[in-house]
């Protein structure tokens, strides 16, 4: 919904471009899709779909689904539902194939034309998962079907942070300022990101909004600085990471020619808890200023 308040929240902390993701009661959530913070609507906004697809291992689907006495209720029995999910993608695929070069009709499958994407490479498999054994099992199911794997969470994943620098799998990580609220996220820690960075794990950071709310996003960056997370690195991971992680780096994420011409000002160093937000630009044009966002409805932007 652009009219959503969370959008005007995220201009004010310097956020202009958020990637939305089904949720995680499902082993395959869904697509995603970015979009900027600014706009009347979604096709204004938008600046990939999809960008990635959403699968989420742990508890979360073994509780929705345990609860109702369906399958699956078990942690394998989600690694499974996956796993049987990425089989059929690749008969699927053999069989479209097969059909082309017999210049033979084929019956179309919108879910399993999603799932060859993934294992084309095309699009990144953002992996839910919290604890150790499930990131485990994520890096499993990607060495067995060879997809490009981005764990999204990574509560544990200081615990295997060798294993997934080896592998080159980055971590999407957060949100930080969550309660132990399940088993999951025991070994929730602040330290972790610095963990993850120094071990070679390209890193991002998170609120999982509205879980924490999107305007806290550089305060998550800070306190991970407080723990260790190098002051520079902090930077990236909120800035060109997530957009390299995702495929967006040819749109946002730094200041260079024939990017979209986001930039935001801060009073100071975005690093420092006293800094604020004062100006934002979405694609070149100015929507924040003041403490207000301009309504794309009603206004013009607001002007400096």
């Amino acid at each position: 919904n652009p009219a959503d308040l969370a959008f005007a929240d995220a201009l004010s902390g310097g956020v202009t471009t958020v990637v939305i993701k089904p949720g995680s009661g499902n082993p395959i959530g869904g697509q995603t899709v970015a979009v900027k913070s600014w706009g009347r609507t979604v096709d204004e906004m938008l600046v990939r779909e999809p960008v990635s697809v959403k699968s989420a291992l742990g508890e979360n689907p073994k509780r929705v689904y345990g609860d109702q006495k369906k399958l699956p209720s078990t942690r394998q029995g989600v690694a499974a539902v996956i796993r049987d999910a990425f089989m059929k993608a690749q008969d699927y695929k053999a069989k479209k194939d097969f059909a082309a070069q017999e210049g033979k009709p084929f019956d179309r499958d919108a879910t399993l034309e999603v799932l060859v994407r993934v294992l084309d490479g095309e699009l990144p498999w953002c992996q839910h998962t919290h604890r150790a054994d499930d990131i485990a099992t994520a890096l499993r199911l990607a060495d067995e079907f060879g997809y490009r794997l981005v764990v999204n969470h990574g509560t544990e994943g200081h615990l295997l942070a060798d294993l997934l620098a080896e592998r080159d799998v980055p971590v999407i990580i957060g949100p930080l300022f969550t309660s132990r609220s399940k088993v999951e996220l025991r070994h929730r820690s602040l330290r972790n990101p610095g963990i993850l960075a120094r071990a070679g794990v390209r890193l991002a950071i998170t609120t999982d909004h509205p879980v924490v709310p999107i305007h806290f996003l550089v305060y998550q960056a800070i306190l991970a600085v407080k723990e260790g997370l190098d002051r520079a690195e902090a930077l990236r991971t909120i800035t060109v990471n997530p957009a390299a992680i995702l495929g967006l780096d040819d749109r946002v994420g730094s200041l260079k020619p024939g990017l979209d011409g986001d930039v935001v000002l801060w009073t100071g160093d975005p690093l420092d808890i006293m800094s604020r937000v004062t100006r934002v630009f979405v694609g070149g044009r100015e929507v924040f200023a003041d403490g207000v966002a301009a309504n794309p409805y009603y206004e013009e932007p607001v002007m400096g």
